[in-house]
């Protein structure tokens, strides 16, 4: 799920953000500490509070959300259910539950799961729904990833199980690292996120999967679904009719894409990507572009520890230490209309429960904290949504395993 495991679990923060953790605790040496310390002055601008509004409780492990637009809200819950709130009620039967095809998930830390949904753009009329999931493996790799289409039944109360069409499938060696974020562009693509294939360093291959154009691992891939089996390639992708490179590549050098999504005002599109042994991310993902992993965490030399110039790669435009959290979860440009102090500010946060905005100042970008009032102290932020309208949405979990009911969600709303 999302953040724990570079998306959020008590192994995450051993595996996914885990390696972060450890680095924590490491002695640093005094170039480091400056580096950090520098980072931090840099980051210091003014903080903002917000209040918020709980939308649903008991909710099993969110990890993502979406508006149908006609008053509901549909929950992803990492056990495999999508929960319905209706006129401001959590609704006991599921629209679908997919827990019998998922792999068995652990009760503690897990980044396995029903990680991830998005509405055709024309759900009104097609009723296409989207979602991103994580079966047992038939190739003996630790699971496969599925993209699969489905559609609403007649009457709208239901997922139509048996109209499951498989889009994609990827093999994944590990259980970490898994992305899964989906999301439709404003050109009407479908847009993935994949992780760099999990473990540690990204030790696959002699370069690593991140910078490895073979393969979908560490990668955002764009994709037109609008076929009757499997999905047609854009023309315009950039990396079309290139050898040894997957032409559904739109952009790649990701460790684990945890969240992304589109501005609505500039259609801008704004990754967190989750970090290693020291450094968190927030990049603005361009057409094609080269974001540095594994060779680069945020802006510093990984593997080689020195010497990793990356030419026409990417930096992030924000990035923050470990010593303020351990994996980011991706979040929205607020474009709603309910809270001014935060319009036109990227909102997002640590997997911890730390909030934070991005403001644009000409080229640059500066990070401020952003608190959530009434979010217990010990909520996990697993992930963020978007209504029609603009405003936003924070998941939450009090726990790290998908098996709990100490889910929440919130609507943020002017303090």
């Amino acid at each position: 799920m999302k953040k724990i495991s570079s998306h959020h679990t008590v192994t995450r923060l051993f595996s996914v953000r885990a390696t972060g953790i450890f680095s924590v605790m490491l002695i640093l040496s005094m170039p480091a500490l400056a580096q950090k310390k520098a980072a931090n002055k840099k980051a210091e601008i003014l903080a903002i509070s917000v209040g918020v509004q709980i939308v649903a409780s008991n909710i099993q492990a969110p990890t993502a959300i979406v508006f149908p637009d006609n008053g509901e809200a549909w929950i992803t819950e990492q056990s495999g259910k999508i929960r319905v709130v209706q006129q401001g009620k959590l609704l006991e039967e599921p629209l679908i539950d997919l827990k019998d095809k998922l792999v068995k998930l652990n009760n503690g830390y897990e980044e396995h799961g029903l990680l991830g949904i998005a509405l055709h753009p024309a759900f009104k009329t097609n009723k296409k729904v989207y979602l991103y999931y994580s079966v047992p493996s038939v190739q003996k790799s630790n699971h496969t990833g599925v993209l699969a289409e489905y559609k609403l039944a007649e009457g709208g109360s239901k997922i139509d199980r048996a109209s499951e069409r498989i889009i994609l499938t990827i093999e994944e060696p590990d259980g970490n690292h898994n992305g899964g974020c989906l999301q439709f562009g404003p050109d009407g693509h479908l847009y993935v996120s994949f992780g760099d294939g999990g473990g540690q360093g990204d030790e696959h291959g002699k370069i690593g999967n991140g910078q490895d154009m073979n393969t979908w691992h560490g990668k955002i891939l764009r994709i037109d679904i609008n076929t009757d089996s499997g999905y047609k390639v854009p023309k315009d992708n950039p990396f079309v009719g290139k050898t040894e490179v997957k032409p559904e590549i739109w952009a790649y050098g990701f460790r684990n894409p945890w969240r992304f999504s589109f501005d609505k005002a500039s259609g801008q599109l704004f990754a967190g990507d989750v970090g290693q042994s020291a450094w968190e991310e927030v990049d603005i993902v361009k057409k094609g572009g080269n974001y540095g992993w594994r060779l680069m965490e945020g802006t510093h030399c990984y593997h080689p520890d020195k010497g990793c110039e990356i030419k026409e790669m990417i930096a992030p435009i924000a990035e923050y230490h470990h010593s303020e959290g351990v994996s980011v979860t991706g979040g929205y440009v607020y474009n709603g209309s309910k809270n001014p102090q935060i319009k036109g500010k990227y909102i997002f946060a640590d997997w911890t429960g730390k909030g934070y905005y991005l403001q644009q100042a000409g080229s640059k970008w500066t990070r401020g904290k952003l608190s959530f009032t009434h979010i217990a102290d010990n909520a996990k932020i697993t992930a963020f949504g978007e209504d029609p309208s603009g405003e936003l949405y924070v998941l939450t979990n009090t726990d790290t395993g998908p098996e709990n009911k100490n889910g929440t969600v919130y609507r943020i709303i002017k303090n």
